[in-house]
């Protein structure tokens, strides 16, 4: 296939150059004359360079002559384009055009295929960058037309399948020619995605966390393999290394996949091209810190259909906001200095894409820029200088219009590509558009015509009275029917006056001849009264950006303040116990004195009188704020992070700080033995993902035993390990690897960096700690002796409920227990489950937490405290720490959270009543000095969401009205992620 391959992009090479000199039988090889030259035209050169009344002149598909005073050689064809204007052809980069569609893989879609299914490549069929679009492409003549008619004159297109897709191809959309000519580049650009290919059904990755990983596991393997270490040829690693100088473009399906491709792209010095998705306004300024180039969809929603208050209660603000506001996006990413590009892609019809970006101009989004993002910009990103541009040298790509490009009523003429005429418009058809009064039969009737070129049509009034008429305009002849009770009236007749007069003859139905004429009416209004009408009219109303851009999100961020609060009840979770009528100071984020009658000047002061301060909750286990949980397509994923799909728009973190936690550990999910890397955050609503993530984090994974991770309940689980022993196998035969793979590390001897390897061995290391999904008494035992064997220690046994069966050998390895408070006889393997398990591990001296695992229990962990004291007689104080303190301790963090101490970050709860009660509710939550929650706030943030909804409703309603389209509303599907969650949050 490579050698076919070469031989046919052989031939084309060959092609592209001897054409021109080859024989011919098929009639006379003289060819007509190619010099042609366009006079007395708007010219843009470029977006900036516009010359008026100039000549633009063309030779063989080139442009060898632009400006006011060019030279035209004898023999030239001259048009003269007075009153027109010539913009350059777009240029799309981000196409599939021409490439036909991969076929989706066969096969029994009930077993599940984990390995390769291609010989001589990487071990993962999703890598494809060997993949040479060259063989499949087929000119598309039907879609060139549409693309053609949108103005564009060149595309980028490739294989839109898998995580690396392949080389891309540079096509100029001419139909007069062959491939040899309209082919410009058979690699211009390199495809990525995090999207796997369909032609395989390889399971891994399953989740964007893997996709993620797989790159970086791949870039490392590319460099090893061409530093010449590998035994074997890998074709597709050989491919990635010959396209690494070639533009990069990846393909996102939400700013946070943006923002993550370009995390990866950082780690590897590579500067990718990233498709988006056009809701780059709700992160800016992250969007703008990556310094990529863009390659933007203009392709807006339609209204909700909201005529029915019932179905409208089910939209969220969050699909309302995104109707109003994506229009300004384009507007967004320009004022903030973003270079990107424009493309056709995800639209349904390339016709609406003039629509959609008249709309974008409408909102705000510069002209100069908007033809500067269809033609020198996305020049600039492939790198070639010669499209995108009408100066000397350039393809004679370039576009004929009346006007301005942009306004709707322009009409486009025609699009030269390579030098080709393509006629969109005959531009010798007059415009006669317009309003006229039409005289004929002593009757005045009002006549409207409108459309473009041979298109144009016209409708007739009498009075309020709408006329059955016919009418046409061909070769500069009307002809209009009347059809009224009295007869029919055939008119025929010329246009006179350029277009402001029209006259001819009229018959009726019995053939008696009398004149007709028309002339174009003027509306006389009140100017001043017409123009504030229309201002108030068409204003626009975009609604401000919250940060996450949903209900309950940041129009302002929270600030750091100096906060004093007086006379409270302090829940030290120290030694200190609980401490009645005392002052707690926080500055600079800190907790920076605790006492009686502190003063502080410049703080702001919140009276504690009956109220209760705690630390915040910290929840060892948790599965919210993340867009994935599993990547359980392998029995280990160590080589995965939750870090990498950390979500900040998850309004489960503001229910969280509701409930006074302010702290978690974001668990993988418990498909696998080894399972990904964990993300310990603070829950900072309103940051973006890195911000939430703590600083200098200790080092998680998640391991799982049990049920989950042998398929018990999995219908199509044919993957090792399928029994419990299984399980035991498969950590020592991997940390017998890490083992040898460390070794091989520290020998200084050249070694593969494996990712997977490198996780397992800080374990080894004891720099990476265990939590591990544990239910049953045998398999708890068997982890603690597997780390044993090999010499280190498990941190945590999360969410035990055996734990009281082996308190006693817990406590001798240094383990942890994580427990959930009363939850039992919900599967099989929890049947031994009882509510006395955290008091019996924390009277055998455990380090005993209280977790969720749960989105709505990590809510009121106050109260799963409090239920230690019923089962159990736990002090108060020790049922607290439960949820502060010991858990802090289990992640290693509680030299900075966890209680209330001087020097520890200032996270802390301001509970209305005693902590643990059913009634009591944080009324501030506070997270390094800043308060993400406030009651009152709360109540303000409620009643401008009912206000919001109103407008917006009230704007869907005006656009159904004014004949809009609309579609039908649509509930946002409610995430809840478990440990045996498997799918993915789609934004």
């Amino acid at each position: 296939m490579r050698k076919l391959l070469f031989f046919f992009s052989f031939l084309l090479t060959i092609s592209l150059h001897s054409q021109d000199y080859f024989p011919t039988d098929s009639g006379v090889k003289t060819t007509e004359n190619t010099l042609v030259a366009f006079t007395n035209a708007t010219i843009y050169v470029t977006p900036e360079k516009v010359i008026k009344k100039g000549t633009l002149l063309i030779e063989n598909g080139k442009i060898i002559g632009v400006g006011k005073s060019v030279k035209i050689p004898t023999g030239t064809e001259t048009i003269d384009l007075s009153g027109k204007t010539i913009y350059p052809s777009f240029i799309d980069i981000y196409s599939d055009f021409g490439i036909k569609k991969p076929k989706r893989a066969s096969g029994n879609s009930r077993v599940t295929q984990y390995d390769a299914s291609r010989e001589g490549y990487y071990w993962n069929d999703h890598i494809r960058p060997d993949v040479n679009p060259l063989k499949d492409f087929s000119f598309d003549g039907k879609k060139a037309k549409s693309l053609i008619e949108a103005g564009f004159g060149v595309v980028n297109t490739h294989m839109a399948d898998g995580i690396i897709r392949g080389n891309g191809l540079l096509i100029a959309l001419n139909p007069n020619a062959t491939d040899a000519y309209r082919i410009l580049d058979t690699k211009s650009a390199q495809y990525l995605s995090f999207s796997k290919s369909v032609t395989s059904r390889q399971a891994y990755p399953s989740s964007r966390m893997g996709a993620m990983a797989l790159l970086r596991q791949v870039y490392l393997d590319a460099d090893w393999y061409a530093k010449g270490n590998m035994k074997n040829t890998d074709l597709a690693l050989k491919a990635l290394n010959e396209n690494k100088d070639l533009i990069q473009i990846f393909e996102t399906n939400n700013h946070l996949d943006a923002l993550r491709a370009d995390k990866v792209g950082d780690e590897f010095g590579i500067q990718y091209t990233i498709v988006g998705s056009g809701d780059e306004y709700e992160r800016i300024n992250d969007i703008k810190s990556t310094n990529a180039n863009f390659i933007i969809p203009v392709n807006f929603s339609n209204a909700y259909d909201v005529s029915n208050p019932l179905l409208a209660q089910q939209i969220s603000l969050r699909d309302m906001r995104k109707w109003n506001q994506e229009p300004s996006n384009l507007k967004t990413l320009a004022e903030n200095g973003v270079n990107f590009a424009l493309t056709t892609n995800s639209l349904k019809s390339v016709k609406s894409f003039h629509k959609n970006l008249q709309k974008a101009i409408k909102y705000g989004f510069d002209k100069e820029k908007a033809l500067a993002a269809l033609t020198t910009i996305p020049a600039s990103i492939i790198g070639n200088n010669n499209i995108g541009n009408l100066q000397e040298g350039s393809y004679a790509n370039f576009i004929i219009t009346s006007g301005d490009i942009f306004d709707a009523k322009t009409t486009l003429y025609e699009n030269w590509v390579q030098g080709a005429k393509n006629v969109i418009n005959d531009m010798n058809i007059p415009n006669i558009t317009g309003n006229y009064m039409l005289s004929v039969n002593n009757k005045k009737y009002d006549l409207s015509i409108s459309g473009k070129g041979a298109k144009q049509s016209g409708t007739i009034k009498l009075g309020d009275k709408k006329i059955k008429s016919k009418f046409s305009f061909k070769d500069d002849w009307i002809e209009i029917t009347l059809n009224e009770e009295s007869g029919y009236t055939r008119m025929i007749g010329k246009i006179i006056n350029a277009a402001n007069v029209m006259q001819g003859t009229a018959f009726d139905i019995l053939g008696n001849e009398t004149s007709w004429s028309a002339s174009k009416t003027v509306k006389k209004e009140d100017k001043k009264k017409k123009s504030s009408k229309k201002s108030k009219k068409d204003e626009i109303v975009v609604m401000p950006v919250s940060y996450p851009n949903i209900g309950f999100g940041n129009y302002i961020q929270p600030k750091q303040e100096t906060l004093l609060i007086k006379n409270v009840t302090v829940w030290t979770s120290e030694d200190a116990g609980i401490l009645e009528n005392t002052d707690v100071l926080l500055k600079d984020g800190k907790i920076v004195e605790i006492g009686k009658n502190i003063k502080a000047r410049r703080a702001t002061e919140i009276d504690g009188t009956g109220k209760h301060l705690t630390a915040g909750i910290v929840d060892e286990h948790s599965h919210i704020a993340t867009s994935a949980v599993n990547e359980g397509a392998q029995n280990s994923s160590a080589e995965v992070t939750i870090e990498d799909v950390v979500d900040p728009t998850d309004i489960n973190i503001y229910r969280n700080l509701s409930g006074g936690t302010t702290t978690a550990q974001i668990l993988h999910g418990s498909a696998n033995p080894i399972g990904g890397r964990s993300a310990i955050i603070k829950l900072k609503w309103g940051e973006n993902a890195e911000n939430m993530i703590y600083d200098d984090t200790p080092k998680f994974i998640k391991f799982a035993l049990g049920e989950n991770v042998k398929q018990s309940r999995y219908q199509n689980g044919v993957r090792f390990p399928q029994t419990r022993m299984g399980v035991e196998q498969v950590f020592t035969d991997y940390f017998t690897r890490a083992k040898e793979y460390d070794a091989l590390k520290k020998s200084g001897k050249p070694y593969r960096k494996d990712i997977e390897m490198e996780t397992l061995s800080e374990i080894l290391n004891k720099e990476r700690f265990i939590s591990c999904h544990s239910y049953v008494q045998s398999e708890i035992n068997m982890l603690m002796k597997v780390a044993e064997k090999f010499n280190f220690n498990i941190n945590t046994f999360t969410h035990i409920l055996e734990g009281y069966k082996v308190a006693d050998k817990m406590k001798e390895h240094g383990v942890g227990g994580s427990t959930f408070s009363d939850w039992w006889a919900y599967k099989y393997e929890v049947n031994d489950a009882i509510p006395y398990n955290a008091a019996i591990m924390h009277n055998a001296g455990v380090t005993v937490a209280i977790n969720s695992d749960d989105r709505e229990m990590s809510r009121r962990l106050n109260q799963e405290a409090a239920k230690t004291i019923k089962y159990g007689g736990m002090t108060e104080l020790e049922a607290w720490k439960m949820v502060t303190i010991n858990p802090a301790k289990l992640l290693h963090i509680d030299d900075r959270v966890g209680s209330i101490k001087e020097g520890k970050d200032a996270d802390v709860v301001l509970w209305s009543h005693h902590p643990m009660s059913i009634y009591a509710k944080a009324e501030k939550t506070i997270v390094d000095g800043k308060i993400y929650f406030d009651i009152e706030l709360d109540k303000n943030k409620r009643a401008a969401i009912k206000q919001e909804k109103s407008k917006l409703i009230k704007m869907m309603m005006d656009e159904k009205m004014g004949g809009g389209k609309t579609k039908v509303p649509m509930k946002r599907g409610d995430r809840n992620f478990q440990c045996d969650t498997l799918e993915e949050t789609k934004s």
